[in-house]
């Protein structure tokens, strides 16, 4: 088996740069989808169904492509098919989603027409993003994989930044962030728009600047058994899963619940808090919704910089435990913070949180699978862990705002529980020691 070539910087970037166009549209969906259905009618104890469908489009589109893919041989390559065509359809569900309600449909309809171009959205967006994954290691030597996921980091956290500022960028010059009731203003709609231009055009660069190995030189460069490794039924994998497996699933539980939570409820808890309306028809209620936007990208920032200084603990079990408490600290502030730019220390705070989230799991699961083969397989079933505590807060969200009051300021509360409870979770987890 020959040895990967290295690649310079810029074949590297090429491979994850339209990842920076799927970031926006991801970041777009996370900070405007309750307040897109808020705008159109739903009442705030509904609001997390409407959140059922990002997870669970994740969990069955990923692996689907994923193993698809791995048989997929074109011209065009392996992977970049799927990234096109779900680029493509992203691209045209985007154009649609915030003109929900300009359509002249009954509420009804016009919330049943959005969750159906939610639900393609989601599709498209997780079918698109899959593959940046693999082309990395499908192409990248050992060597240079950890500065191959730097880059793609990088770019995700950028493409993020971006989505989220976009509709308070371009009400402040001066596309109206208003509109009649039960129509999604213009900020959003553009800002959807501008996501798609950007999205497409990324993946047009990246389709045009990357050429993928074909099936000879694939074998050349990757051992055969990585190709057609025996099919590992799934049942059996879980049964023989280590404990930290489920234990680290039990911090991603809470953990992921909580960020449900957040993505959610942060709109209507920001206009409560800092802008004093419940009124998603108001002017208010559209500030606040482009306030979050903002608010969401200090978080990325934050949890930027806290990525930075988590190698500094010499206990990593600790940098878990400590990142998601200074998050819990966080959303526990919310409530409580009346100013609109105050609020950037709590949602800095949050993004400490994300940091470790987005590391220490899979540090803690690959160090306990090594011996165990079938990483692959174990990786897929654990981004379980991911999806399926959403579901469970999405189903379990309405009910629990009618418990704390009806506010959804209090949201951030329970989610900030929910991280305490993380935080505690960690200490169970045995760290298996690397050579």
């Amino acid at each position: 088996m020959k040895q990967k070539p290295d690649l310079s910087f810029w074949k590297l970037w090429n491979l994850s740069f339209g990842f920076f166009g799927v970031q926006i549209a991801y970041a777009l969906q996370s900070a405007n989808i309750s307040r897109i259905f808020a705008t159109l009618g739903a009442d705030p104890h509904n609001l997390s169904y409407f959140w059922i469908l990002p997870p669970l489009m994740g969990i069955l589109v990923q692996p689907i492509v994923g193993t698809l893919s791995d048989k997929t041989w074109t011209r065009f390559g392996r992977r970049i098919p799927y990234l096109f065509i779900g680029a493509a359809v992203a691209v045209l569900v985007m154009c649609l989603l915030p003109n929900s309600g300009s359509l002249g449909l009954t509420v009804g309809a016009a919330m049943m027409f959005g969750l159906i171009a939610l639900m393609f959205l989601d599709t498209s967006i997780n079918m698109a993003m899959q593959p940046f994954k693999m082309l990395v290691g499908d192409m990248v030597n050992e060597k240079q994989k950890a500065k191959a996921y730097s880059i793609q980091s990088f770019l995700c956290n950028a493409g993020s930044v971006m989505g989220y500022v976009f509709p308070f960028v371009f009400t402040f010059i001066g596309i109206s962030n208003v509109a009649e009731k039960g129509v999604v203003p213009d900020s959003v709609i553009w800002s959807f728009y501008i996501g798609a231009a950007i999205l497409i055009l990324c993946v047009i660069y990246t389709t045009s600047k990357v050429k993928e190995w074909n099936p000879q030189e694939y074998a050349a460069y990757n051992p055969v058994s990585e190709e057609k490794e025996e099919s590992a039924n799934w049942i059996t994998l879980l049964k023989n899963a280590p404990s930290t497996f489920w234990k680290v699933g039990l911090v991603q539980f809470f953990s992921w619940a909580a960020m449900l939570y957040m993505w959610n409820y942060t709109t209507g808890a920001i206009a409560e808090v800092v802008w004093d309306t419940t009124d998603a028809s108001s002017e208010a209620f559209q500030e606040a919704g482009n306030w979050t936007g903002i608010l969401f990208a200090v978080q990325a920032v934050g949890s930027v910089v806290w990525a930075a200084m988590l190698p500094q603990f010499k206990n990593t079990k600790l940098a878990y435990s400590v990142s998601l408490v200074i998050g819990a600290i966080g959303f526990m502030m919310v409530p409580y913070i009346h100013d609109q730019y105050m609020q950037f220390i709590p949602f800095l705070m949050i993004g400490c949180a994300w940091a470790a989230m987005l590391a220490m799991p899979f540090t803690f699961v690959t160090n306990a699978l090594q011996g165990y083969g079938h990483m692959g397989a174990y990786l897929g079933l654990f981004n379980g862990t991911i999806c399926i505590p959403q579901i469970v807060a999405a189903i379990c969200g309405g009910a629990i705002l009618s418990l704390v009051g009806h506010h959804q300021s209090t949201m951030m509360i329970v989610a900030g529980v929910s991280f305490v409870i993380a935080a505690a979770c960690v200490f169970v987890i045995r760290e298996k020691k690397t050579a």
